[in-house]
């Protein structure tokens, strides 16, 4: 199979969906790697190191686009790519379709089969690979809320461990999944006093188990968290319903409730948010003020730290790319009901039924689509 890589173009965006390892393992199972020329500057991998790994450099994407059976990327792709996805063309890289008619639509339209990583599932009832960036953005959240806590950028001037005679700041995480557990792991280890919310009592018992003393968590009512969230200093918004629109959990009313200057850390805004007041920003321009209440929403916050996001992400995509293939992406679907949860589109068909539910849309089941 020709598998093609095109460099990112959305702002700010420095991963690339191939390592060299993963162009090797690919060249070394027979397949045909195209990389875009400079692709991986962004994330510490030279041209070289892909020539050097058997893959071959491409000038553009369209001439990635134009070669590869299956493109492999990190972000959903931008409008002027997904002009170029054709009937046929595999699409393996993350989607969030839920929040975005349009990118839907589009590949709808492009007749190209689309495998969205957020959406593979495991025997554990996990996302592997959307755990990767999970881990990434949750460490990050405390590190980029902190940031936005300062004064000079709008926040309370608040010091997340405080000092001696001086409190730390009120972190609340809203969802103890892999991104909230690694958030308040972070946020406890800065020093903070942390509180996890879930509606997970076995989750929280594990939590209490694995990090008691560390940080708090409590059972998560509308109650509770209006009561916490009005006595933080930070939320971070780390819930996710797999391949859905993210629930709003903090409502523009709530605003007026929250102390002048917190800060709001949405974690969910690939999936449209958990804030109502949520919009997703850049790491150009990552952080705005509504009523007072400092948001940080740049909807792809693991690309701030792109060599440790890109390996991470290429270790968890490699068996699937391979499998991919090395088989077909039907007979992959159909050997792995795990890949085949991550089919999102198909042959014109919106497959996954979360995405239709939340657009509104037409759609059929996976199994169906194995049979187009």
């Amino acid at each position: 199979m020709k598998i093609g890589c095109p460099k990112e173009i959305k702002p700010q965006e420095f991963r690339i969906g191939m390592t060299p390892a993963a162009a090797r393992e690919a060249v070394n199972a027979g397949h045909d790697v195209f990389i875009e020329a400079g692709g991986g500057l962004g994330a510490g991998f030279s041209d070289d190191d892909y020539t050097a790994a058997g893959a071959t450099m491409l000038a553009t994407p369209e001439e990635i686009f134009a070669t590869a059976d299956m493109i492999v990327k990190v972000k959903e792709p931008q409008p002027g790519e997904r002009k170029m996805l054709r009937e046929g063309q595999l699409l393996f890289t993350y989607l969030h379709l839920a929040p975005d008619p349009a990118q839907t639509k589009d590949l709808i339209d492009s007749g190209c089969t689309a495998i969205a990583y957020e959406t593979v599932t495991d025997n554990n009832g996990g996302l592997p690979l959307l755990a990767p960036m999970s881990e990434v953005a949750g460490r990050l959240a405390p590190q980029v809320g902190s940031y936005t806590l300062q004064k000079a950028n709008g926040g309370r001037g608040v010091l997340m461990g405080g000092v001696p005679g001086v409190a730390p700041a009120k972190v609340l995480v809203i969802g103890g999944g892999v991104v909230g557990t690694h958030a308040a792991k972070i946020a406890a280890g800065m020093g903070a006093d942390v509180t996890v919310l879930d509606r997970s009592l076995t989750r929280l018992k594990y939590l209490d188990d694995v990090f008691g003393g560390t940080f708090k968590n409590q059972y998560s009512t509308a109650e509770a968290t209006a009561e916490l969230a009005a006595d933080a200093d930070m939320i971070i918004g780390a819930v996710l319903i797999p391949g859905a629109a993210a629930p709003k959990l903090i409502s523009r009313e709530q605003l007026k409730s929250l102390k002048p200057g917190a800060v709001l850390v949405d974690v969910a805004i690939d999936q449209g948010g958990c804030f109502e007041t949520s919009k997703a920003t850049t790491h150009q321009d990552p952080i705005y003020e509504v009523d007072g209440v400092m948001h940080y929403c740049v909807a792809n916050m693991p690309g701030a730290v792109a060599r440790t996001s890109t390996i991470a992400l290429g270790n968890a995509t490699m068996p699937f790319m391979l499998a991919l293939a090395n088989k077909g992406w039907k007979q992959a679907c159909k050997d792995n009901a795990h890949l085949l949860n991550g089919l999102n589109v198909h042959a014109g068909k919106l497959t996954y039924a979360a995405v239709g539910e939340a657009l509104g849309m037409d759609h059929i089941t996976p199994e169906a689509a194995l049979e187009i």
